[in-house]
């Protein structure tokens, strides 16, 4: 009876504070919030009533200071990138191949990736490494150019299609009659369901991109229709990601979707 009363006069006190009774009901919602920030299990939410998103878990993502420690391939120095360019969010993915040998040991990725970045940072002159992300044939995941995995860096991997998208390395030469490692294509398949999922986006659906220049396969300011994964080649007048790894794209989109929680 005495625990009652004294509720009762707690709740007196708020009720004569303008808002305080209000602050705390939204301090006690921010602290719910904040307890299922680091959920990671693929989930469907519903926002509300009618209304579902789906989502997927974060792979496990090896961060850029594994393989930028080593510095640059070229003259031995470690090349500083400038401050990174950002998008509002990612609404479709780009698949590459990296067109180098296929027989590496996966403990041998960094150094891989730290020569091609050396290539495009030195040969070619570019601030930084031009992919996203990287993924080697044992599916091993590495962050490629800098800004954060979790945000939506501005890459240089697809000519007049890098805003509103993410670059994909496949670590290998993937071209006709070649086989693509599964470790491989299912890693791809759940940095996609991720990606697109902090955006709500369908790895199966098509979006709307417009070519910010006319190197692309459409001219500069020509809105065009794509796969929400897409292969290089749907942007760029290329044959990558390879004829091998372009027909897996159909099965990736359908096991990103799965690993969405999308029937």
């Amino acid at each position: 009876m005495g625990r009652r009363r004294g509720w009762r006069s707690v709740l007196r006190v708020f009720a004569c504070v303008p808002g305080l009774l209000a602050v705390l009901v939204l301090v006690l919602s921010a602290r719910g919030v904040e307890s299922t920030v680091g959920e990671r299990e693929p989930r469907t939410a519903a926002v509300r009533p009618g209304v579902v998103t789906y989502s997927a878990a974060r792979p496990h993502i090896v961060p850029r200071s594994v393989w930028a420690d080593g510095g640059d391939e070229a003259n031995g120095t470690a090349r500083t990138p400038p401050a990174p360019r950002y998008d509002d969010k990612v609404v479709a993915v780009f698949v590459h191949h990296t067109d180098s040998p296929n027989d590496y040991d996966c403990a041998d990725a960094p150094r891989i990736i730290r020569y091609l970045a050396a290539g495009q940072t030195g040969n070619r002159d570019w601030d930084d490494i031009g992919y996203n992300f990287l993924v080697d044939r044992c599916g091993t995941i590495y962050e490629g150019r800098a800004g954060g995995v979790d945000r939506a860096v501005t890459g240089a991997h697809t000519q007049g299609f890098n805003h509103r998208t993410a670059g994909i390395a496949a670590l290998g030469t993937f071209t006709a009659g070649v086989p693509v490692p599964r470790a491989m294509t299912d890693a791809i398949a759940a940095l996609t369901a991720w990606k697109l999922g902090l955006a709500g986006i369908d790895p199966r659906a098509t979006v709307r991109l417009t070519s910010s220049n006319s190197h692309s396969r459409y001219p500069k300011g020509t809105t065009a229709r794509l796969p929400a994964l897409a292969g290089h080649k749907d942007g760029y007048m290329t044959t990558c990601p390879g004829a091998a790894l372009s027909a897996r794209l159909p099965a990736i989109r359908q096991a990103a979707a799965r690993l969405q929680g999308r029937p």
